[in-house]
């Protein structure tokens, strides 16, 4: 029958199914249930991303689901397995512990699952504080991680998940911006390479010359 044609699975879209259950599998054994949960959402994100701005399914849905795979370590733990596999971590870096995970994933991600893929790795590794010039797919994990539907908390949230969809670099400025913003209102330190990601989005922020919220376009 036709519909049963279309419906088939090719042998290539059946490995990358049981690929990505293995990994779900491992995931749900290595994290809390509410990480799991966090990181099964942000990976169902990075997907709806990724076919907004025509980047790879596979790979968003994959650096979606791994970016937290490290989450699970201890902060003395973490610190020993960076030691033992030669990440080496700046004095910068140091004083700001709960975005290491994201370094070491870079080089878990790999060793759990044997990615080796560059652009997934790199989106893990960037998904906590960004940089500046993030690919396409970086982007879309750092973005994906902030918009996903278990967060509720953050400020300007509503607005930053439409702009997702609308202008993934004003998302990603709107967010860096919000990030900075609660820490300071708090108090709190910020890490240089986040300030570093912020000047380069509000530049190209400034430099789109945006008198009014696109947002708007959905009104």
């Amino acid at each position: 029958m036709a519909s049963e044609r279309f419906c088939k699975k090719t042998p290539t879209e059946k490995t990358d199914l049981s690929k990505i259950m293995a990994m779900r599998e491992k995931l749900s054994e290595l994290l809390k249930p509410e990480r799991y949960e966090h990181s099964l959402s942000v990976s169902f994100s990075a997907a709806a991303l990724a076919m907004r701005y025509g980047a790879d399914l596979q790979k968003a849905e994959i650096a979606g689901l791994c970016h937290d795979c490290a989450k699970h370590f201890g902060k003395q733990e973490l610190l020993r397995a960076c030691e033992r596999d030669g990440l080496v971590l700046s004095p910068e870096l140091l004083r700001f512990p709960q975005v290491i995970h994201s370094f070491y994933g870079e080089i878990y991600a790999e060793k759990l699952f044997g990615i080796r893929d560059p652009e997934i790795l790199s989106a893990i590794r960037f998904h906590t504080l960004g940089r500046p010039g993030m690919s396409l797919l970086e982007k879309i994990i750092f973005t994906a991680d902030f918009i996903e539907l278990r967060r509720y908390k953050a400020a300007g949230l509503s607005e930053i998940r439409r702009m997702a969809f609308l202008d993934l670099d004003e998302a990603v400025y709107l967010i860096l911006k919000s990030t900075i913003e609660y820490l300071r209102e708090r108090g709190g330190e910020i890490c240089r390479a986040s300030l570093e990601s912020y000047e380069y989005y509000r530049k190209v922020h400034e430099e789109k010359g945006r008198n009014a919220d696109p947002a708007a376009l959905l009104r």
